[in-house]
């Protein structure tokens, strides 16, 4: 039986209604919520028309603060997005799978409505995920940028190698040449550092993750660091080398030769909420697809 949360909450929906299963679990979503007294706010230019449901569509600046919540519905873009703007505001999220994989979006479909209201009365998981900020400065200009997942550093329209200078708390590591690098949150080590041969990480360990992307020397291999650890990246000078500082999947700006990115623990963390009977390890069978199939070609049960 559904638990009954107190009225009066304001809850905000992020989803890519243009997607329509997102547009249309956001419309039952606020339906349920709407009818049972709540607040409802959206993205301007992303609500999938609620019709005579009332929903305030603001912009990304005054979406969050205020709310009790931040429900994402969609895959883990939806909810690395809905992150970055609750970070700020300190609301928890909450996230709901629509789209494939989903690490961190572990609430299904089914579910969607009993869970939000688990979350409403107090009897999700909180579980607090820390953030990465990458800042670089050059010519007295200054830009950064928060992540969940990860900060990478990637080739931009050359198919040449980039080699990359890299330092540990201002101590000299290595000087990698291939495709990039990625330095990730324990959260983001199933991301685009799993991808590239790194270690799956537990979220509650403070760690960073440092992953070449296709080394062209095979010993170059994955670092684990502490939380605390300023990590430092410079590309070398090479000719028609170019590079981009992506953050979360999220250009943050273009990195020159010479030009140092820093990337360290932010601030501030944000919190992930999880549906009661919440179990990290049963999410990694099953989206890693571990113990499925035998020699007669089953599929055992999870």
């Amino acid at each position: 039986m559904s638990p009954r949360p107190a009225a009066g909450k304001i809850i905000a929906l992020v989803g890519r209604a243009a997607d329509p299963r997102v547009g249309e679990a956001m419309r039952a979503l606020a339906e349920h919520l709407a009818g049972n007294g709540h607040s409802l706010r959206s993205l301007a230019g992303q609500s999938p028309g609620f019709g005579q449901i009332r929903v305030e569509e603001l912009a990304e600046a005054a979406l969050v603060p205020g709310c009790d919540l931040v429900v994402a519905i969609g895959g883990d873009g939806t909810l690395l997005q809905a992150a970055r703007l609750a970070a700020v505001a300190g609301a928890p999220v909450l996230g709901v799978n629509r789209g494939r994989l989903g690490f961190l979006a572990d609430v299904s479909p089914e579910r969607m409505r009993e869970s939000v209201d688990e979350a409403l009365a107090g009897r999700c998981l909180p579980e607090a995920r820390m953030l990465l900020e990458a800042a670089v400065s050059y010519e007295g200009c200054a830009t950064s940028a928060i992540a969940l997942n990860d900060v990478a550093v990637i080739k931009r329209e050359s198919g040449r190698m980039l080699e990359l200078h890299t330092w540990v708390d201002g101590i000299y590591v290595n000087t990698h040449g291939g495709d990039g690098f990625v330095v990730a949150t324990s959260t983001g080590s199933t991301a685009y550092a799993l991808s590239c041969g790194g270690p799956i990480v537990h979220p509650s360990l403070g760690a960073l993750v440092l992953v070449p992307i296709c080394p062209h020397t095979l010993s170059d291999r994955p670092i684990v660091v502490g939380a605390e650890s300023l990590v430092e990246l410079e590309l070398a000078e090479r000719v028609d080398t170019r590079a981009q500082v992506v953050c979360d999947g999220v250009l943050l700006c273009d990195l020159e030769p010479g030009v140092r990115l820093r990337v360290r623990q932010a601030s501030r963390s944000v919190t992930l909420l999880h549906p009661p009977g919440h179990d990290y390890y049963r999410i990694l069978r099953s989206k890693l697809h571990w113990g499925r199939g035998d020699r007669d070609g089953k599929t055992p049960a999870d």
